[in-house]
């Protein structure tokens, strides 16, 4: 018992820093508790008298779990309309709870997460765990059954998959609160010409399950387009109360009907303009998410 209990607290250091993986390979936050809850069984089982560097070996571990998540998910995946959003961490102008911080170290926005989605479950472990946690390809290599070069290479083509995509916002935060403002404020009052202001020529918006009115799409591109959808918005708002909130750390709205959350709006600013906005309106998914930071 002495022992289990040395070995559980030798863990619990670590999990912190394994949620952060898994979340950055997962995008999903109960998976990504049940990845650390896999390592740990794994590490129970074992023993951790011969491991020389507990941390490393850990990561690694939970890499693996993760990437046979991800190949499971992806196997099963017959979503015609696309995947989900990734899960988003809720948090008051004030800040982001201190529990969730070093999930969204490394500016690890929504967007990220989106695009991170889109590679294939080796380039992303490879891209996550040299990129953003330092370790070697030596390391990562026997992960992914390949040579370190070739898991090289894997990194590589998932950075040029990130490189031109607008993943990290703006670091003013007040200047992005003042843009999101400025979009709201013009898609209730109607202004067009306002709302294609504030919007990157090239704007992409993604909303899922729910968060488009009938009859709109799920996936747009372009500012007339999206500013055209935020009217339609509009009119499908009334007795709705927005709400400024942090997103994965950027300025976000969610919007709340008699108390209820109705509406998630992720925003990606870049160089003063809305490049990304993200919607989640799927009321099962929001019953899931944690408010309880907000107040």
């Amino acid at each position: 018992m002495e022992e289990h209990d040395w070995l559980a607290r030798r863990f619990e250091g670590h999990r912190t820093h394994l949620r952060a993986v898994a979340y950055r390979m997962l995008g999903s936050l109960n998976e990504a508790d049940d990845a650390v809850q896999e390592a740990w069984l794994r590490l129970s089982r074992a023993g951790g008298e011969d491991v020389d560097n507990l941390g490393g070996w850990l990561t690694t571990v939970v890499g693996r779990i993760c990437l046979d998540m991800l190949r499971s998910r992806k196997s099963r995946h017959e979503d015609p309309v696309g995947a989900q959003l990734p899960d988003p961490i809720i948090g008051h102008e004030g800040g982001i709870d201190p529990e969730h911080e070093i999930l969204l170290a490394d500016s690890v926005g929504l967007a990220l997460l989106v695009v991170l989605d889109t590679l294939d479950p080796a380039e992303r472990l490879a891209f996550v765990l040299h990129d953003m946690f330092a370790l070697p390809f030596d390391e990562i290599a026997p992960i992914v059954g390949r040579s370190p070069g070739a898991t090289r290479q894997l990194a590589s083509r998932a950075r040029r998959r990130l490189q031109g995509s607008p993943t990290v916002p703006d670091s003013d935060l007040n200047r992005q609160r003042e843009v999101v403002d400025a979009f709201f404020a013009a898609a209730r009052d109607g202004d067009f010409d306002a709302l294609v202001s504030v919007l990157d020529p090239d704007v992409l918006l993604r909303a899922e399950g729910g968060a488009a009115p009938a009859g709109t799409s799920r996936s747009l591109r372009g500012a007339a387009m999206v500013a055209n959808q935020a009217l339609m918005f509009r009119q499908t708002g009334i007795g709705a109360v927005p709400r400024p909130v942090l997103v994965n750390g950027a300025a976000g709205m969610l919007v709340t009907k008699d108390g209820v959350p109705q509406t998630l709006f992720a925003f990606t600013v870049v160089n003063g303009k809305i490049a990304e906005i993200d919607i989640l309106a799927d009321p099962d998914r929001l019953a899931s998410l944690d408010f309880e930071p907000l107040g």
